[in-house]
């Protein structure tokens, strides 16, 4: 696609953009040449503007290694190795990387973000897609992924964590801000959270639960040591902890809000290593769950 004034200015651009792209000759220039040679020029948020405006395209880039200021592809990219970028990097669809992908700022993908090894980012993360990382997340703002998010040792994020899908990690989650899942969250080792944990569905962890607000689930709740909150612990079905369930003063624990009360001793039942202080709806039977009890 070639990008003309007309074009451009139809967008309604910046003064200063709009002198840039008469000044530098871009009319009638490829789509990925003005984005490339804005990003040379240091107008990285227009390039940003531009990637917004015209869309992702169907190119595709593909190197051994991948180590720039910024990059703004409007297509997907695809490196064999590492990628490494000191301020930013901004893929209109998909990126893949058979290595580690580091950045000093900000992420963000149209579509998957895929790496063999980890993923840091000083910054925020956004992908339109999946987030499959072999090894840690670390991520100094927000991570909002619109689809599954799957990462094979810990996750770590300063700010709000978003999933549109599955959440799965083999290591520990440690959040700053809200946990949110719009379905269900397998986390193997423990998970801290420093403000409300809300999945749409179930929620298993391995070790301890802790939130700074609230921890709600649609469905199930189980860790295998304490769930504690400052707020209110609520599931649609049961609760089993291994150790404590604790909740702050004047907030309850509620299980089974989204089952019969007839149903509570098999599907809204409370399980822990002793009776939650406030308990007010499902059935707490004891410090083992009804599937072991007798057996």
């Amino acid at each position: 696609m070639d990008i003309t004034t007309e074009f451009i200015k139809a967008k309604r651009p910046c003064a200063p953009g709009w002198r840039w792209f008469l000044r530098n000759g871009m009319e009638g220039s490829r789509y990925q040449e003005v984005l490339d040679g804005l990003v040379a020029a240091g107008r990285v948020d227009d390039a940003c503007w531009l990637l917004d405006q015209f869309g992702p395209t169907h190119d595709v880039l593909v190197v051994d290694t991948l180590a720039v200021d910024a990059l703004v592809y409007a297509g997907s990219v695809e490196v064999r190795g590492g990628v490494e970028s000191s301020a930013l990097l901004r893929v209109g669809r998909r990126l893949t990387a058979g290595g580690s992908v580091r950045v000093d700022g900000d992420v963000a993908t149209g579509d998957d973000l895929r790496c063999g090894g980890g993923l840091r980012a000083e910054g925020s993360v956004r992908t339109g897609g999946r987030l499959v990382a072999g090894w840690t997340v670390d991520v100094g703002g927000s991570l909002d992924c619109r689809d599954d998010a799957k990462a094979g040792a810990d996750l770590r994020c300063g700010g709000a964590l978003s999933a549109g899908g599955d959440l799965a990690v083999a290591g520990d989650i440690d959040c700053g801000g809200p946990l949110t899942g719009a379905r269900g969250a397998r986390v193997l080792g423990h998970l801290r959270c420093g403000d409300t944990v809300r999945v749409a569905r179930g929620l298993e962890v391995g070790g301890t639960l802790e939130a700074g607000r609230h921890i709600e689930a649609g469905w199930g709740l189980l860790a295998g040591e304490s769930i504690t909150c400052p707020g209110a612990i609520r599931a649609g079905e049961s609760i089993q902890a291994g150790g404590a369930i604790g909740t702050g003063d004047g907030y309850g624990v509620f299980a089974g809000l989204g089952v019969r009360s007839d149903d509570w001793p098999t599907s809204g039942f409370v399980s822990a290593s002793e009776a939650p202080a406030r308990l007010y709806s499902g059935c707490w039977c004891g410090s083992h769950p009804p599937w072991r009890q007798g057996g």
